[in-house]
């Protein structure tokens, strides 16, 4: 029998139709046709189904989710909000804050070193000089995607990520500094470990820093990420610390 509204369709497959439409559209147009597109909308289901269809979740899926509107759109926009984080644009995107000695430089991965780094993605790396090298990125939350009702009500856990490592023949300084920044760019939270340093003949090994921030107050709308080093040898060229696969990433991570 021919159908002549579509709401007399079926719920369940107005929900399935649903699940094809992008979100910010449902919200943003779908909810306010009607009453029961805005019920529809709002169900649990549609956004578990969405999250199913997107691979987000798994068939088998067992954890607790207190929102799953929420979590949708937290997986949806899920990725590394550095740009450029392993030199393959130089120092695009970059701010060299401190350029000094003879300044920094990015220098590609041995093959000896790509097998000893955990992600065989990685190629570059950026190395700093004999005097300090500090360079940086500020990562703008609305221009991501992150809206500022998303960022107050839900704070999702804040990851910072960077690795790094010294050369074998020379002593060096590792440091890193991540603020969550207001609109007037007013520190929220800070993130600055103690300086790393690494004794000259050293095993030269790729070592991960992490970081997450939670439960900080609402009105973040900015990430600041330095991080960079020095040689403690001063000895001319690139002795510093070299540093790669640096990541910002915000919410849970894809399964």
């Amino acid at each position: 029998m021919a159908v002549g509204n579509i709401n007399e369709l079926p719920e369940n497959i107005l929900l399935e139709l649903f699940t094809h439409v992008p979100a910010r559209q449902l919200l943003l147009r779908c909810r306010l046709v009607c009453s029961l597109w805005r019920d529809l909308i709002d169900l649990v289901t549609l956004w578990k189904r969405k999250c199913l269809r997107e691979g987000f979740i798994t068939e088998d899926w067992d954890q607790p989710v207190a929102d799953w509107k929420i979590f949708y759109f937290l997986r949806s926009l899920h990725r590394n909000l550095l740009h450029n984080p392993c030199a393959e644009e130089g120092f695009e995107f970059w701010s060299l804050d401190v350029n000094g000695g003879d300044e920094w430089k990015v220098e590609d991965l041995s093959k000896d070193q790509r097998k000893e780094f955990p992600n065989d993605q990685v190629k570059k790396y950026f190395v700093t000089s004999y005097y300090t090298c500090l360079k940086s990125q500020v990562v703008d939350l609305k221009a991501e995607g992150y809206w500022e009702e998303l960022m107050d009500t839900t704070r999702p856990d804040i990851q910072v990520k960077d690795w790094f490592a010294a050369r074998p023949d020379c002593g060096s300084k590792y440091q890193l500094c991540v603020q969550l920044l207001s609109s007037a760019h007013a520190p929220l939270g800070t993130f600055q470990p103690d300086p790393v340093m690494i004794q000259q003949k050293s095993d030269a090994q790729w070592r991960e820093v992490s970081h997450t921030f939670s439960n900080y107050p609402p009105g973040v709308r900015y990430i600041w990420f330095q991080h960079g080093g020095v040689d403690t040898h001063y000895w001319a060229g690139w002795y510093g610390p070299r540093v790669t696969n640096s990541s910002i990433t915000i919410g849970p991570p894809l399964p």
